[in-house]
């Protein structure tokens, strides 16, 4: 499992699962000459997106930043049509240093689609159950009105059995909240219209969580959506508020979908400078 340190914030990569998307779709309306030298894809023109939790430790407390694909969540269809080849292995992720789900103490939910949400409940039975029972869930306001009142296009993505288990357990904020010290989840909107990103600062150090608005590090150019994303627009202007503060900055810029780095960071001119690469393996 990869890590990196950024002030009193230690990160960790868990597995989450993994996914292959159409090129196309993730980088929307950007021609593929030119997302193909940013991002590798296979002869399907597919894309591999891996969706993998954050563990992040700050002052003696564990929060997870999204919970992976989940398992038996999706139906064959749902696999096949996702082009998931890998679930989550959450647990056994955790074990692996020392933690169980009871030790995580909040969870930071960027957003609710699928893919970031499968993870919080699990199959009992008939019924679903909360796999992080100890755990407060933050999310924005109006991403968790979504989830639970889905729209036309929004209802393929925001699954009751993803939310009814743990109602008890939501936190929600309307513009930002800050976790502890130096830690913020702050609502964009972009992808989803209850987006979040999250930003640690500390001195001189400093992470960014874009989650959806820069799903990878081919994503790093501020005009590049998704077609995924329901107001595009608002993801370009908060990516280039973003992308500006940390280019200023030298922030890390951290990844749960990109299956080649999971961290990157730039210097002023938005050149990269260091990085934190996944250790890959290939699927059979």
């Amino acid at each position: 499992m990869e890590k990196l340190q950024v002030g009193r914030a230690s990160l960790t990569w868990l597995n989450g699962g993994v996914n292959f998307l159409d090129g196309g779709a993730m980088f929307g309306v950007v021609p593929k000459a030119l997302w193909s030298r940013k991002y590798p894809h296979n002869d399907k023109n597919l894309i591999e997106l891996r969706t993998d939790p954050i563990l992040l430790q700050i002052d003696g407390r564990n929060y997870l930043i999204d919970t992976g694909m989940g398992n038996d969540k999706l139906t064959d269809k749902q696999l096949r049509n996702f082009g998931v080849l890998e679930e989550s292995s959450i647990e056994q992720s955790l074990e692996g240093i020392g933690l169980t789900v009871n030790d995580i103490d909040a969870v930071l939910m960027t957003h609710l689609h699928f893919d970031h949400a499968c993870g919080l409940t699990k199959k009992t039975g008939d019924t679903y159950a909360p796999v992080f029972e100890n755990a407060a869930i933050y999310t924005s306001a109006v991403e968790w009105n979504e989830m639970r009142n889905p729209n036309i296009r929004s209802r393929n993505t925001y699954w009751e059995m993803n939310w009814q288990p743990i109602v008890d357990q939501m936190k929600t904020f309307e513009d930002e909240i800050e976790i502890v010290p130096g830690l913020r989840m702050i609502h964009t909107g972009g992808h989803s219209d209850g987006h979040c990103i999250l930003i640690f600062e500390e001195g001189d150090e400093c992470f960014i969580h874009m989650a959806d608005i820069m799903p990878t590090h081919g994503h790093q150019n501020k005009l590049w959506a998704l077609a995924y994303d329901d107001y595009p627009v608002t993801s370009v202007h908060e990516k280039e508020k973003w992308m500006n503060l940390g280019y200023e900055k030298q922030a890390w810029y951290t990844f749960y979908h990109d299956a080649y780095y999971r961290a990157v960071r730039f210097d002023q001119d938005g050149e990269k400078i260091d990085e934190v690469e996944r250790v890959r393996y290939e699927y059979k």
